[in-house]
This record gives structure tokens, sequence and C-alpha cells, in this order.
């Protein structure tokens, strides 16, 4: 394998070095912009980094003694403020790809470390027990002895986690664990390929009991099946502003309180000007994030084909000028008819993007159009479809909701009101 030396002048999508050589561009993993590196390389565009030969004046110590070997963190070596600024490039090129030119200038807001809620884990039996954390980067999990992502009282909750699994029967290979930490308390799931038997649930109801968890539940690794509780011994809440409610196992949370309150806000300094009874279109409410904070501005109706999540979220709302609505958008699209009472539609797509339910957007009267994205390539190609509409950039913000990945979350405000747009240019 050919060793050679690289400036880094970049990074990529997912956070690794950018170098180019003799025409080709190579990742680096680990390496961070200005950087002069050795590596050696195969066939892939994928290189091992070597030596550090010159670091990069923005090169930082990585905060985690795991970093390198845990796939959840990537730009570690980058200071946070670096790795904000890298975020906001990344949507601002996805809004020029998309065709829009002179950009407003955008907001931006970092979460603090330590603050996620829930994470998605990977647990595995060895011998003498089980190991617990995330996969390394295309390879088998790493334990984590160490975070400094999630909240301590998440990370505290692993210990004696990873004891009762490897007190699991039905734990005979790996396993998926998902814990969300809501108001309630943990709420968990996990993921096996053989169920419990009532020894197992025994032992998940001891350990539910001495850490205060109100639910465990269970579903299969690779059968399409609804998820179980296994274990229920006290209610299981969330608040969402004015809403409070039971969600499903499972459930889809932002990814830290801090995001949460932060994208909320961003949406509602993005509306127009409303009154109470206008009706605000909803699109992928899951549970209702963002359907509360809307809710305070006019009369939501909350669309999502997550039938679980709607049904809670018309549980918890009863009162409040919302209308929860079950409805599969990929496979069954509102139409540009089904807009036409919308005064302002707010949407939160799935990684994938808005999918058909663009065109119809792009195609329906309505002035104004607020896109939550977490994926600027998604991004990119549904706002070409509003550009072409005639849309046009009226604000956009970015969120850093996962530290020291390349996930990122940005808040669009697309217009056709020429006066709003007036306004912003003045």
């Amino acid at each position: 394998m050919p060793v050679i030396d690289v400036g880094i002048v970049g990074l990529g999508a997912t956070g690794d070095g950018l170098a180019h050589s003799d025409g080709e561009t190579l990742f680096v993993p680990g390496a961070v912009p200005g950087d002069l590196v050795r590596v050696h390389r195969d066939t892939s565009r994928i290189a091992v980094l070597e030596e550090i030969l010159e670091p990069s004046p923005e090169r930082v110590q990585p905060v985690c003694s795991l970093f390198g070997q845990c796939g959840g963190c990537s730009t570690q070596a980058l200071p946070l403020p670096a790795l904000l600024e890298w975020k906001v490039s990344r949507v601002e090129h996805a809004l020029t790809q998309a065709g829009f030119n002179n950009l407003p200038a955008p907001s931006a807001f970092q979460v603090s470390p330590l603050s996620r809620r829930r994470i998605d884990l990977a647990a595995r039996r060895v011998p003498g027990g089980v190991i617990l954390g995330l996969h390394r980067r295309h390879g088998d999990p790493v334990d984590m002895t160490e975070c400094h992502v999630i909240e301590p009282a998440l990370f505290a909750l692993l210990t004696p986690l990873r004891a009762v699994l490897a007190n699991l029967g039905a734990l005979t290979g790996d396993a998926d664990v998902q814990v969300n930490m809501l108001d309630s308390g943990p709420d968990i799931v996990i993921a096996t390929d053989k169920n419990f038997e009532a020894a197992d649930r025994a032992k998940l109801a001891a350990f539910a009991k001495q850490q205060n968890i109100p639910r465990v539940s269970w579903q299969p690794r690779r059968k399409a099946q609804p998820i179980e509780t296994v274990v229920q011994q006290g209610p299981v809440k969330i608040h969402f502003g004015n809403i409070t409610l039971s969600p499903p196992p499972n459930v889809f949370l932002q990814a830290t309180r801090e995001s949460e309150h932060a994208i909320g806000d961003a949406v509602v300094k993005a509306l127009p000007a409303l009154n109470r009874r206008d009706p605000i279109f909803e699109l992928y409410a899951g549970c209702g994030t963002l359907t509360a904070p809307l809710s305070t501005k006019g009369r939501v109706l909350a669309y999502d084909g997550a039938t679980e999540a709607i049904a809670a979220l018309k549980s918890g709302a009863g009162g409040q000028r919302i209308e929860a609505i079950a409805r599969d958008l990929s496979r069954q699209p509102l139409l540009a008819k089904d807009l036409a009472k919308a005064r302002v539609i707010v949407l939160d797509p799935p990684h994938a993007g808005a999918g058909p339910q663009i065109q119809p957007l792009a195609e329906s009267q309505c002035k104004d159009i607020i896109y939550v994205s977490c994926n600027p390539k998604a991004l990119e190609k549904d706002a070409q479809s509003l550009r072409k509409a005639g849309y046009d950039v009226l604000s956009w913000h970015v969120v850093d909701q996962f530290l020291w990945s390349s996930e990122v979350e940005a808040i669009v405000a697309f217009t056709k009101d020429s006066k709003r747009l007036a306004r912003r240019r003045s």
C-alpha cells in the first residue's frame, strides 16, 4: 500500500479530512483542514492516517479517550466553533446548489456537551459479559466507558443496563438498545433475536424498579412485529410546551432539550403574521415537538404516518387548537388542493427528504413554507423544486445538536410573499 504525504484542504460530508493526490480526492478520517499528514491507501478513496507531520493551527486534543475507536464522533479534533462554522457552510452550499443566490445572513445555535437525551446502542455478548456502546466505523461495537455527548444520567444508566443485559437468556449474540430520557425517566427498547422468557422479564422488572425506569419494551431485530411492553411500572410522560402526552416506545425526539427549544423557536420566528384562527399545516409532525409551539400562534393541522405517535398527540392535545391526523405522506401525499386553506406550511421530513410530498407543496398556493431539514443533500433536492415554483429564502437557521458529528439541522423559511422579501432586502 503506497504511503504519501498530503495536505488537508477541507472536510468531506461525513467529517473526514479532504485531500487531493494525483487528480483524486482522498478522505482521511481523523484529519482536519490545515493538517499535513502521512497516509497509506489501497484502492479505495479512504486513506488511513499514519502520522501528523504538521498539525493545523485549528487542531485540538480530542476530549474523549475513545475517539478514533467509537464511531459516535468523527470531528473531535476540531474546536466546536469551527465545527459549527463548517455545518453552516454545508447548509449554505445546499441552498446555493439549489439555485438560491444572495442568501440572507444565517443564525446558528450549538448545543452543550453532555446534553444528548437519546441514544441508539449496540450490545454484544462476549466472554464474561456484554459490550454496550456504539459501533466503530464499519466495525464491531466499542464498549462505551466514556462519553462527552450524552447526559450524565443517561451515561450512569449504562453500567446497570450492561449488567442486566449480561443476565438475559434472550441475548445470545447481538442486540440493539435505544434509550430516551423522557420527563418521566428513562424509556428503554431492547431488540433481540429471541423473545424474553419469564425469567428474563422478571430480571428486567427488578432492574426497572431499582433504576426507577417506568417502561421497558421489546421488539424483534429481524421481523416486522409491533413493539411489546414487557415492564410498565409507572406513567410515561413528556412535555412539549403546553402539551403533556404519553409517547409510544421508540418515539422520535430531538437529540437534546436545548435543540428542541432552539428548533421550535426558529420555526416560530420564521412564521408570517398570523391570527389565532389561521390554519398551520404541519407535515411529519410526530408526537408534537413542533406542534405545541405552533399552536400558540395558529390552528394546527398535524399530519404524520406513525399512527401511534398521532394517537399520543391526540390524547395530549385536548383543549388545544390542534387537530392530529394519521396519514402516510409518502404513500398518500397531501395534494395542492388539500393545502389550499393553509396559511403557512411547516414540514420536518425524514432524512431522505419530503419525497412525493414536495411537488404538491411546490404547486400549492401557500406563500410561506418552513422546512426543517436534517440532511443537506435532501434539502438541496427539495429546495430546487421550491425555487422553480417561485419561492425564495427569507431566513435560515442552523442547529448543531449532534456534537462532533457531521449531522446538522437547518430551519429554512421559503416565501413567495413580495412584502416579506422586500423587508428582508431592505
